[in-house]
């Protein structure tokens, strides 16, 4: 189930994101900033664990 939320984005970043969907590749502003959200999540994972594996 999806929750709404409420952002503000300044013109730099908002400019970028409609460029992302004029490309086509997201439906709509949620749809980037969700896809956004899930790939810093994965990095911040990924960063987590190597850095945990050079610790060892």
């Amino acid at each position: 189930m999806k929750e709404r939320a409420s952002f503000t984005f300044d013109k730099e970043t908002i400019e970028i994101i409609n460029e992302l969907i004029e490309k086509g590749k997201y439906r709509n502003k949620s749809h980037v900033v969700e896809d956004a959200i899930k790939c810093l999540g994965e990095q911040e994972l990924e960063n987590k664990t190597s850095k945990g594996a050079k610790n060892e």
